[in-house]
This record gives structure tokens, sequence and C-alpha cells, in this order.
């Protein structure tokens, strides 16, 4: 895919990096009709690369996104004994 507009994001979120990563990796595989190429990876931080044609896909993308991360840190926190 040749894309116009590239964005990349990396969250450290400490011991819950990783439930944050299965979290968000699990609703992007079930989104085939996705209008952008969105790619994550997990190391000591998760990486977060999309690319768009259009940079409202690109946008709308990041929106939701972040909203995901901010969404499962929230739900991590809520259970915290």
């Amino acid at each position: 895919m040749t894309s116009n507009y590239s964005s990349k994001i990396e969250i450290s979120a400490g011991e819950r990096t990783k439930a944050i990563f299965y979290s968000i990796e699990t609703d992007n595989k079930f989104y085939d009709e996705n209008p952008t190429h969105t790619s994550f990876s997990l190391d000591n931080k998760i990486t977060i690369m999309i690319d768009a044609q259009e940079i409202s896909h690109l946008r709308a993308n990041l929106n939701s996104t972040l909203r995901l991360v901010q969404a499962s840190n929230d739900s991590i926190e809520s259970v915290k004994i």
C-alpha cells in the first residue's frame, strides 16, 4: 500500500502495557474493512503504525485507536485490587 500519510505512536503503560497491547491488537484483527493499514508491535512499549491514503482516514483511525488504548487502561485500573 502506498500511502500519503502515516503516523507512529509509542505507548508505555508500565505493567499494563502487555494487557493493553493484546486488547487493541485483537480489535484490529476483526476490522477487515479498515481503510487504513494499521500494525501493532510489542517490545517494552506498544508501537502503532498507521498508513492511510487520506488524512481523514488517518485521523479517524488515530482517534479510535487512542480511545481503545484509554478504554483498555481505564478498564484495567477499575479492577485493580
